[in-house]
């Protein structure tokens, strides 16, 4: 891609992030639970998780230094959505401006409101155990590798991207598989 058409398209994010389609574009969107331990969920325009995982990084310092490369190397990234300490979604903000990505913060009463039955989000604890059965039928439904285990960070992440899907219009309802 030629870097005027590179900087139109990021032009056009930057003025008007709700902006999705491109011709021909792909997109993708890459769902974090914040903590210096993050669960972290990538999810293509198709509405399909990609892939999952929970990563250290230890203290802020290391974020800062991993989180452009690791968006970088996203291809068609366009959007972030994140749930947790803002200090730390102020890091990854900056590290999707030059990407041309978007960021949404989401409360975590949200999306567990979306996604999860009214008795499963009592308490955080509770919200947190019932995201790994709904997490897991997503993975199976994606057809992403099973884990052998699976991080409340990583479920999580899971479970923001999907309502980020769901709120992008990039899958138009919650597919029977998942409710």
């Amino acid at each position: 891609m030629s870097g005027c058409v590179k900087m139109q398209r990021r032009e056009v994010l930057l003025r008007h992030p709700h902006r999705l389609a491109y011709a021909g574009a792909v997109q993708s969107l890459l769902a974090i639970d914040l903590g210096l331990r993050c669960g972290l969920a990538l999810y293509g325009d198709d509405g399909r998780l990609r892939w999952y995982r929970s990563t250290n990084f230890g203290n802020r310092g290391r974020l800062r230094r991993a989180a452009f490369p690791l968006l970088r190397a996203i291809p068609d990234l366009r959007w972030l959505a994140a749930e947790g300490d803002r200090a730390l979604a102020a890091i990854w903000a900056r590290a999707a401006l030059p990407v041309g990505a978007g960021l949404r913060l989401v409360p975590a009463e949200t999306w567990r409101g979306r996604l999860l039955l009214r008795r499963e989000q009592r308490d955080g604890r509770s919200a947190k155990a019932s995201a790994g059965p709904l997490a897991r039928r997503v993975i199976r439904w994606s057809g992403a590798p099973a884990p052998t285990s699976l991080r409340t960070d990583a479920a999580e992440a899971i479970l923001i991207g999907l309502w980020a899907v769901l709120e992008l219009g990039w899958l138009p309802a919650l597919p029977p598989e998942l409710t």
